[in-house]
């Protein structure tokens, strides 16, 4: 026969209330990080997915044209932002990141983790939109429509130009979130997530609505280097049938413009 006491509830009890605060502590680690990568994964699953409904061989939403691609975008952000922005601040963007970080909104510290997750999020929603739409794919002839479902393709190739159009457009997307963001959230506040949540979904998607719809015509805005290289990737390495080249020799000014144009709004917020 087993002792009273270790027949007893009390000890089991212990026990369990022992395994929750361990997961709770591995889970308050981890979560701003899963946050990021949860929320770039879907921004990016909606985002390409419109652009792969739009553009790709007899899926319904066929030459739907760009305010669908432009709303679906905004809707993809409204998504990403809503689901991520009580654990990491919602981020979801490199641009963000850096340029919070810069503006002393955001620990240093945490900028490497936060892009890694937000890179591997996007990988892997470009991987599930291919297979979403991997029959259209095989329909579908042109490589350049295919890449256009993975990264931005400039409808002009002029490194200058392309580089401004990145650059503004990011420029847009960070002052507002930085003059939009109250002033007593900041790096020194782990109680705050600082970053797109910190406005709520609805603005920021409204926000990168009116890029879109403004600026977006040139390059396809990315204003997020994780948005165009982790895509980007995965058309690389992606078996996708007929796929072309990645343009590799583009990829440098979806990725630096809207760093250079996220720094340059903090840099204009520390002034004013």
């Amino acid at each position: 026969m087993l002792s009273k006491d270790f027949t007893s509830p009390y000890p089991i009890r212990l026990c369990n209330q022992a395994i929750v605060i361990i997961f709770q502590k591995k889970a308050a680690c981890m979560a701003p990080l899963m946050a990021e990568f949860i929320g770039t994964f879907l921004l990016i699953l909606l985002g390409n997915g419109v652009v792969a409904n739009v553009v790709l061989q007899d899926t319904k939403g066929h030459n739907g044209g760009w305010i669908v691609i432009t709303v679906g975008w905004a809707m993809g952000v409204f998504v990403g932002v809503f689901v991520a922005q009580d654990y990491s601040g919602a981020h979801i963007n490199p641009a963000v990141t850096v340029s919070l970080a810069v503006a002393g909104k955001f620990a240093w510290s945490k900028v490497g983790g936060y892009i890694l997750a937000q890179l591997l999020g996007a990988i892997a929603a470009a991987s599930c939109v291919w297979l979403t739409y991997i029959h259209h794919y095989r329909r579908t002839q042109d490589p350049i429509l295919k890449l256009a479902t993975f990264s931005t393709i400039p409808q002009i190739r002029h490194v200058a130009a392309n580089f401004f159009s990145e650059g503004i457009g990011t420029f847009v997307l960070l002052i507002a979130v930085l003059f939009l963001t109250p002033p007593n959230i900041t790096a020194g506040d782990p109680s705050l997530p600082v970053g797109l949540g910190s406005l709520g979904a609805l603005p920021v998607s409204l926000v990168v609505l009116a890029i879109g719809l403004s600026l977006g015509g040139t390059t396809g805005y990315a204003i997020n280097p994780a948005r165009d290289l982790g895509p980007r990737i995965a058309h690389a390495l992606l078996p996708i049938q007929d796929k072309g080249k990645s343009q590799w020799d583009y990829a440098w000014i979806p990725v630096l413009g809207p760093l250079v144009g996220g720094v340059l709004a903090a840099v204009v917020y520390g002034w004013l």
